[in-house]
Protein backbone atom coordinates (compact mmCIF):
# COMPACT_ATOMS: atom_id res chain seq x y z
CA UNK A 1 0.00 0.00 0.00
CA UNK A 2 1.66 3.42 -1.12
CA UNK A 3 1.00 5.90 1.22
CA UNK A 4 0.90 9.55 0.70
CA UNK A 5 2.36 12.69 3.01
CA UNK A 6 0.30 15.35 3.14
CA UNK A 7 2.05 18.25 3.75
CA UNK A 8 0.09 20.63 6.98
CA UNK A 9 -1.43 23.90 6.03
CA UNK A 10 1.02 26.85 7.45
CA UNK A 11 -1.12 30.01 7.62
CA UNK A 12 0.58 33.46 9.13
CA UNK A 13 -0.26 37.45 8.87
CA UNK A 14 0.95 39.85 7.55
CA UNK A 15 0.33 44.00 8.26
CA UNK A 16 -0.33 46.32 5.11
CA UNK A 17 -0.17 49.58 4.71
CA UNK A 18 -3.80 50.14 4.83
CA UNK A 19 -5.06 49.70 8.69
CA UNK A 20 -8.60 47.98 7.99
CA UNK A 21 -7.10 45.10 5.71
CA UNK A 22 -4.84 42.17 7.18
CA UNK A 23 -2.63 39.62 4.49
CA UNK A 24 -3.54 35.87 5.76
CA UNK A 25 -1.08 33.78 3.76
CA UNK A 26 -1.15 29.91 3.43
CA UNK A 27 1.76 27.59 2.19
CA UNK A 28 -0.57 26.79 -0.52
CA UNK A 29 -2.05 28.11 -3.83
CA UNK A 30 -5.30 29.58 -3.77
CA UNK A 31 -5.67 31.20 -6.96
CA UNK A 32 -2.78 31.09 -10.08
CA UNK A 33 -2.32 33.83 -12.52
CA UNK A 34 -5.64 35.94 -11.65
CA UNK A 35 -7.02 37.62 -8.62
CA UNK A 36 -10.64 38.00 -7.38
CA UNK A 37 -11.71 41.02 -5.20
CA UNK A 38 -15.42 41.17 -3.37
CA UNK A 39 -16.55 44.27 -2.03
CA UNK A 40 -19.75 42.50 -1.41
CA UNK A 41 -21.63 38.85 -0.54
CA UNK A 42 -23.62 39.24 -3.96
CA UNK A 43 -20.65 40.24 -5.83
CA UNK A 44 -19.05 36.82 -4.86
CA UNK A 45 -21.18 34.96 -6.12
CA UNK A 46 -18.43 32.66 -7.77
CA UNK A 47 -15.99 32.28 -4.53
CA UNK A 48 -17.33 29.88 -2.05
CA UNK A 49 -14.40 30.94 0.23
CA UNK A 50 -15.46 34.67 -0.17
CA UNK A 51 -19.31 34.19 0.75
CA UNK A 52 -18.15 32.07 3.69
CA UNK A 53 -15.90 34.92 5.06
CA UNK A 54 -18.28 37.07 4.42
CA UNK A 55 -20.75 35.27 6.59
CA UNK A 56 -18.55 36.41 9.24
CA UNK A 57 -19.87 40.02 10.68
CA UNK A 58 -16.57 41.70 10.56
CA UNK A 59 -15.74 41.61 6.93
CA UNK A 60 -16.34 44.03 4.95
CA UNK A 61 -14.04 42.99 1.65
CA UNK A 62 -12.30 39.96 0.53
CA UNK A 63 -9.77 39.76 -1.87
CA UNK A 64 -8.05 36.39 -3.41
CA UNK A 65 -4.53 35.94 -4.97
CA UNK A 66 -1.84 33.68 -5.26
CA UNK A 67 -1.23 32.09 -1.51
CA UNK A 68 -3.19 34.82 0.14
CA UNK A 69 -6.37 36.04 1.33
CA UNK A 70 -6.79 39.71 2.09
CA UNK A 71 -9.31 40.92 4.67
CA UNK A 72 -11.00 44.14 5.22
CA UNK A 73 -12.97 44.57 8.28
CA UNK A 74 -15.26 47.00 9.43
CA UNK A 75 -13.15 50.00 11.28
CA UNK A 76 -15.00 49.30 14.81
CA UNK A 77 -13.22 45.66 14.76
CA UNK A 78 -9.94 45.42 16.34
CA UNK A 79 -8.13 42.63 14.54
CA UNK A 80 -7.07 41.22 17.92
CA UNK A 81 -10.23 40.25 18.43
CA UNK A 82 -10.87 38.49 14.76
CA UNK A 83 -7.70 37.16 13.48
CA UNK A 84 -7.67 33.97 15.71
CA UNK A 85 -11.31 32.75 14.17
CA UNK A 86 -10.14 33.93 10.38
CA UNK A 87 -7.21 31.87 10.63
CA UNK A 88 -8.91 28.89 11.75
CA UNK A 89 -11.26 29.36 9.56
CA UNK A 90 -9.15 30.09 6.17
CA UNK A 91 -6.46 26.99 7.69
CA UNK A 92 -9.37 24.56 7.92
CA UNK A 93 -10.95 25.75 4.52
CA UNK A 94 -7.93 25.35 2.86
CA UNK A 95 -7.20 21.78 4.50
CA UNK A 96 -10.23 20.30 3.50
CA UNK A 97 -9.55 21.09 0.08
CA UNK A 98 -12.69 22.81 -0.51
CA UNK A 99 -13.51 25.50 -3.46
CA UNK A 100 -12.15 28.98 -3.90
CA UNK A 101 -13.51 29.92 -7.22
CA UNK A 102 -15.92 28.31 -9.78
CA UNK A 103 -14.81 30.82 -12.41
CA UNK A 104 -13.24 33.96 -13.82
CA UNK A 105 -15.43 37.14 -15.34
CA UNK A 106 -14.30 37.02 -19.00
CA UNK A 107 -11.57 39.45 -20.87
CA UNK A 108 -12.01 41.53 -23.39
CA UNK A 109 -10.05 40.91 -26.49
CA UNK A 110 -6.55 42.89 -26.53
CA UNK A 111 -6.02 46.12 -28.28
CA UNK A 112 -4.84 46.95 -31.53
CA UNK A 113 -2.32 49.14 -33.75
CA UNK A 114 -0.40 52.02 -31.88
CA UNK A 115 -2.80 52.32 -29.00
CA UNK A 116 -2.91 48.51 -28.32
CA UNK A 117 1.26 48.72 -28.79
CA UNK A 118 0.95 51.44 -25.69
CA UNK A 119 -1.28 49.35 -23.89
CA UNK A 120 1.18 46.65 -24.04
CA UNK A 121 3.80 48.48 -22.82
CA UNK A 122 1.86 50.02 -20.53
CA UNK A 123 0.79 46.22 -18.72
CA UNK A 124 4.48 45.14 -19.15
CA UNK A 125 5.70 48.01 -16.80
CA UNK A 126 2.46 47.59 -14.50
CA UNK A 127 3.55 43.26 -14.27
CA UNK A 128 7.36 43.61 -14.37
CA UNK A 129 7.44 46.98 -12.02
CA UNK A 130 4.30 47.47 -10.12
CA UNK A 131 2.17 44.46 -9.27
CA UNK A 132 4.75 42.80 -7.62
CA UNK A 133 5.63 45.73 -4.96
CA UNK A 134 1.85 45.84 -4.66
CA UNK A 135 0.70 42.17 -4.42
CA UNK A 136 3.50 42.04 -0.79
CA UNK A 137 1.42 44.91 0.35
CA UNK A 138 -1.42 42.44 0.28
CA UNK A 139 -3.26 44.14 -2.82
CA UNK A 140 -3.11 44.33 -6.37
CA UNK A 141 -3.61 46.57 -8.77
CA UNK A 142 -5.46 46.14 -12.57
CA UNK A 143 -5.22 48.05 -16.11
CA UNK A 144 -8.67 48.96 -17.02
CA UNK A 145 -8.04 51.60 -19.83
CA UNK A 146 -5.38 54.22 -21.60
CA UNK A 147 -7.47 57.19 -23.81
CA UNK A 148 -5.37 60.27 -24.45
CA UNK A 149 -2.53 60.01 -22.18
CA UNK A 150 -4.40 58.93 -19.44
CA UNK A 151 -4.01 55.08 -18.02
CA UNK A 152 -6.91 53.91 -15.35
CA UNK A 153 -6.29 51.42 -13.13
CA UNK A 154 -7.91 49.97 -10.54
CA UNK A 155 -6.85 49.04 -7.20
CA UNK A 156 -7.66 46.05 -5.16
CA UNK A 157 -7.47 44.49 -2.05
CA UNK A 158 -5.64 46.74 0.73
CA UNK A 159 -4.48 49.10 -1.99
CA UNK A 160 -8.26 49.81 -2.16
CA UNK A 161 -9.30 53.02 0.34
CA UNK A 162 -5.78 52.72 1.45
CA UNK A 163 -4.42 56.03 3.28
CA UNK A 164 -1.34 55.91 1.17
CA UNK A 165 -2.26 54.68 -2.24
CA UNK A 166 -3.09 58.07 -3.73
CA UNK A 167 0.82 58.76 -2.71
CA UNK A 168 1.72 55.63 -3.85
CA UNK A 169 -0.05 56.33 -6.86
CA UNK A 170 0.70 59.80 -8.37
CA UNK A 171 4.46 59.61 -6.70
CA UNK A 172 5.50 56.51 -7.40
CA UNK A 173 3.74 54.73 -10.41
CA UNK A 174 2.15 57.83 -12.53
CA UNK A 175 6.22 58.83 -12.34
CA UNK A 176 7.38 55.53 -13.49
CA UNK A 177 5.16 55.16 -16.33
CA UNK A 178 5.76 58.92 -17.36
CA UNK A 179 9.20 57.77 -17.69
CA UNK A 180 9.31 54.48 -19.55
CA UNK A 181 6.27 55.69 -21.57
CA UNK A 182 6.34 59.12 -22.70
CA UNK A 183 2.81 58.70 -23.96
CA UNK A 184 1.39 58.42 -20.19
CA UNK A 185 0.66 61.89 -18.96
CA UNK A 186 -1.26 61.08 -15.93
CA UNK A 187 -2.31 57.53 -14.29
CA UNK A 188 -5.88 57.59 -12.06
CA UNK A 189 -7.30 55.02 -10.23
CA UNK A 190 -10.50 53.87 -9.23
CA UNK A 191 -10.91 51.51 -5.57
CA UNK A 192 -13.48 48.88 -5.71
Amino acid sequence: MESTTVLPIDLYTESTPNPETLKFVVNRMLLSEKSVDYQTIDAARNSPLAMDLFGFPFVKGVFIMNNFVTITKHPECLWEDIIPSLKAFIKKYVQDGRVILTSFDETPPPPTGDEGAIINKIKEVLENYVKPAVEMDGGAIQFKSYDDGVVNVLLQGSCSGCPSSTITLKSGIENLMKRMIPEVKEVVADAV
